[in-house]
């Protein structure tokens, strides 16, 4: 019995290949729980799209990747010199952010592969204009003295999302890129639009701009996919009767429905949100107060809604309370259920 991804095979490979034949040079990202698909996968299907390079999250995914994959992996992840679980070889293409970080990876031996991250408005990793043009000016005299060095693959941009328009950002870190002298007319983007991307290989069109996509390739398409939950068990109640670990009664009678997916699956966690809206802040309260008073609203769906889950759900189960005058499923039966795929892990995915 099991929480279940069911995916329209047909569907799903047809919305990949759409995504592929509209973003030229394309980086398919695959990192964390791997979308709710799994990290063995998308680096199955990265293979199947026959793009050049694949994007993991952390050095720990390059492992779960490279057996399944055998084109480039670039880390998103910069690269540190206390990383313990640092992955090199030749397929291996490191971010690099910081000039002291730089200037160890040019001390080895093997040349390393590196992209060179810029920092954009989102303040995370990144080169400042200034060290942008030292790192490059560094990578390229290393390169050509004493044989050492890295090879300088291209610069990465990793820009905010839903800020409106990127495109003055853009222009702006382009005109670093340019005045840096780095030795590479490639750009790894992510979060542009298409229309943005459109703009900016007009305005530059001597330089390579590869979008590096995951959310709207793997789950673009939510039609394809179904996740389902399986009945456990199904008990009436009265109104009154004691049921789950808190001992809590039930307000009317009804009855208590237990369904696979819990904790452990990712159910009933929620990533925070920026609540920038009044409507999601007044959202955000109206929960918080259902929360305080033991109903809240549940992911699963019995008879057309979603039922409230009876206490908070298990490590592997949730328990559901349905009123009277619901139809009832029974055991054995699959449930629809509302879940955030990149917090889900799923026992099973069945692709047609």
């Amino acid at each position: 019995m099991s929480l279940s991804l069911y995916v329209d095979g047909d569907r799903w490979r047809s919305h990949l290949r759409s995504v592929l034949d509209s973003h030229p040079g394309l980086v398919p990202v695959a990192k964390g729980n791997g979308y709710g698909f799994g990290l063995p996968r998308l680096a199955r299907k990265a293979a199947w799209l026959g793009v050049d390079t694949l994007a993991v999250g952390t050095y720990d995914e390059v492992e779960e990747v490279e057996s399944r994959y055998d084109g480039s992996v670039l880390v998103l992840t910069p690269w540190r010199p206390f990383e313990q679980r640092v992955v090199m070889g030749e397929r291996v293409v490191h971010t690099v952010g910081r000039l002291s970080d730089l200037e160890a990876l040019i001390a080895r031996d093997d040349r390393p592969r590196v992209v060179l991250e810029r920092m954009t408005s989102m303040r995370r990793h990144g080169f400042s204009a200034r060290e942008l043009g030292e790192a490059a000016t560094l990578a390229i005299a290393r390169e050509r003295g004493a044989g050492r060095g890295v090879r300088v693959e291209g610069v990465a941009v990793h820009l905010p999302m839903n800020t409106g328009s990127h495109l003055v950002e853009m222009e702006r870190l382009m005109t670093d890129i340019v005045a840096a002298g780095v030795p590479t007319r490639t750009v790894y983007v992510s979060h542009l639009t298409d229309a943005e991307l459109a703009t900016l290989r007009r305005t530059w069109a001597d330089f390579e701009f590869r979008p590096r996509i995951g959310t709207s390739l793997w789950l673009g398409d939510r039609g394809a996919l179904r996740p389902r939950a399986t009945v456990l068990d199904v008990h009436r109640v009265d109104r009154g009767d004691v049921f789950g670990y808190r001992g809590r009664s039930a307000p009317v009678s009804g009855a208590i429905v237990v369904v696979s997916g819990g904790t452990a699956h990712g159910i009933g966690l929620e990533a925070p949100t920026g609540g920038a809206s009044v409507r999601q802040r007044a959202v955000a309260l109206a929960k918080g107060g259902l929360d305080a008073v033991g109903f809240v609203r549940s992911p699963f769906v019995v008879g057309g809604k979603h039922r409230l889950f009876a206490e908070p759900p298990h490590m592997q189960a949730s328990m559901l309370f349905v009123p009277d005058g619901a139809r009832l499923p029974e055991p054995g039966d699959e449930l629809d259920v509302r879940v955030r795929f990149t917090t889900t892990h799923f026992d099973r995915t069945v692709v047609s």
